[in-house]
């Protein structure tokens, strides 16, 4: 450890390397673990940031893996300490995890900043917890390494593989249907969660951790190894030794985090399929890392790239599949020619060197950039006047003949006032017409829920109706399919024109030509606009009533705007 000392002082070195009352104290507290004194001698403190929780499933092993990654750290020398933030689990956090995202990367930066750390490990899995905790280290911008989770093992019902998330939504319509039962309905539950791990399917989860290897803030093949297997566990291992020779060649995050890593990450979403989340969250990293990014970009980026990836929900396979077909290194390397391959990585190489080598074992998952699976698989940004700052849809996830569409409008002001009208026989709905669900957005719902893939109305879907156009300010899940127009912008709860329209309106959605028009004049917007009464909000005080005067809208990532930007890894002043 010696050659660490001579080139800088550590962050660390602040708290445990001096000689007076306060390293004392620092020392001794820390010794009541039973650490060695030579725990202390100038070895890089390596933190590891867990998102474990119960109450979240899909973070539920990462105890296990904390202790791989501790492993890692010890093996190169480092002094591991783990540490706890607040973990988010899509699937229990009510009203929605999205609302305290930027909660926890609040929690992230600061227990980062405030304690004795040289480099740190962000263990990440459900789908917040991955932008959270990078939004939250990118504000601090030390040595910075991700590790994935991995995605649970292929689910199978009946004999049949079957995906999280995206066959839930299907099962549901079944059963709305009449063309499965409740009790089956029951069963498939335990066969689509087989074992620890996030989404199996390309959704946020899945999406996010493929985005943070592209972005290449992870080592070479975090996106895909199933969370079962022994060899995340390596990756684990890995993850610990690499971060200590990150922290003695002082390889930052914003050496990291530049323009042409957001521009690979925008490229090889399109290439998977990936989730319209990842919009919203990419652009949020930007902003805290200091990169000036669009959501225009998106579309200037991604427009022309196929989608590669037969995966759920724009395909058939798995992420178990994907990770045996080669993952994403395979999916990298086939765009080399497209992507900036001289974007550095915490491998210390070049995203080019790192997937130089990568081969494709199965070309029915990952399909050949000639022969692509889809192709158009960005997400398309639709502007006009009933999204002047955007709206986005996922092509690869929707049905070619909606994407021209001009139909009649059915508006519903809330979730609960969807609920409460969609399976009503005496609805005034076909199958023409456009769903439009308004204040769902960032401050409306609050937090941007994963309610814009409404159900179908349940007197079409016995009809055999299996896609609509919807429109909302709303997101939806990255495991979820259909012609869903999302986060458009401004949202609904602060006077956008989405607040304004009416049953009966006529909507033109135009994907090829990128344009989202209301056609309702000008006139008629005006005095509907006059009418307009903003929506109570639904808690006074709080965090709530926080994030709701701050959270910028969707277009800007949705972050908090007093959190937007580093702020750095100072050494703060003396506690004692």
């Amino acid at each position: 450890m010696s050659e660490l000392k001579t080139k800088r002082p550590l962050r660390s070195h602040a708290w445990f390397g001096g000689d007076d009352k306060d390293s004392f104290i620092h020392r001794s507290w820390m010794k009541n673990q039973g650490y060695p004194s030579d725990a202390f001698d100038g070895r890089p403190v390596i933190g590891i940031c867990n998102t474990w929780s119960e109450l979240t499933p899909c973070n539920g092993h990462f105890r296990d893996l904390a202790e791989a990654v501790k492993k890692g750290v010890l093996e190169a020398g480092g002094f591991p300490v783990e540490f706890p933030v607040m973990s988010l689990g899509e699937s229990n956090l009510r009203p929605t995890a999205m609302l305290f995202r930027n909660l926890a990367s609040m929690d992230v930066e600061e227990s980062i900043r405030a304690n004795p750390i040289d480099g740190v490990v962000l263990l990440t899995g459900c789908d917040k917890t991955t932008p959270a905790l990078l939004m939250g280290a990118a504000s601090v911008d030390l040595p910075t390494i991700v590790l994935s989770g991995g995605p649970m093992l292929n689910g199978n019902y009946r004999g049949q593989p079957i995906g999280s998330g995206t066959d839930v939504w299907k099962f549901s319509e079944d059963v709305r249907a009449g063309r499965m039962t409740q009790a089956q309905f029951r069963e498939a539950e335990s066969c689509m969660s087989r074992s620890s791990g996030h989404c199996m399917t390309m959704g946020t989860a899945s999406t996010m951790a493929s985005m943070v290897e592209a972005l290449g803030v992870t080592l070479p093949g975090n996106a895909a190894i199933p969370a079962v297997d022994a060899r995340r566990r390596l990756q684990a291992q890995l993850t610990g030794r690499r971060i200590v020779g990150m922290v003695a060649e002082d390889l930052k995050l914003s050496q990291i985090l530049t323009r042409a890593a957001f521009e690979n990450a925008i490229m090889v979403n399109g290439a998977i399929g990936g989730s319209t989340n990842a919009v919203i969250h990419l652009l949020a990293i930007a902003g805290r890392i200091g990169v000036d990014m669009q959501l225009g970009d998106w579309d200037r980026l991604g427009r022309d790239i196929p989608c590669l990836l037969n995966l759920m929900p724009s395909g058939q396979y798995l992420m178990e599949d994907f990770y045996y077909a080669g993952g994403l290194p395979v999916i990298m390397r086939d765009l080399l020619g497209k992507l900036h391959g001289e974007a550095l990585t915490v491998t210390g190489a070049t995203i080019a060197v790192n997937v130089a080598e990568a081969e494709n074992f199965n070309p029915h998952v990952i399909t050949p950039l000639a022969q692509p699976f889809k192709e158009e698989g960005g997400i398309a940004i639709l502007h006009g006047n009933l999204a002047p700052r955007g709206a986005v849809i996922k092509p690869s996830a929707a049905s070619p003949a909606l994407m021209q569409h001009r139909g009649r409008a059915v508006v519903f002001n809330s979730i609960e006032h969807y609920k409460q009208r969609i399976d009503d026989p005496a609805l005034d709905i076909d199958a023409d017409c456009v769903m439009v669900l308004q204040n769902c957005g960032p401050q409306g719902y609050p937090g941007m829920a994963e309610v814009g893939n409404m159900g179908l109305p349940k007197k079409l879907l016995e009809q055999g109706v299996r896609d609509m156009v919807r429109i909302s300010d709303a997101r939806m899940s990255g495991t979820a399919y259909g012609t869903v127009v999302l986060h458009v912008a401004p949202e609904a709860a602060v006077g956008g024109t989405l607040a304004l329209v009416r049953d009966g309106d006529m909507i033109e959605l135009d994907v090829e030509g990128r344009r989202l028009h209301l056609d309702v004049d000008e006139a008629e917007l005006a005095r509907r606009r006059a009418q307009w009464r903003a929506p109570v909000p639904a808690m006074k005080g709080g965090y709530q009533s926080m994030y709701i005067k701050h959270v910028t809208q969707a277009d800007e990532g949705a972050d908090l705007d007093f959190l937007v930007g580093c702020r750095g890894s100072a050494v703060p002043r003396e506690s004692h």
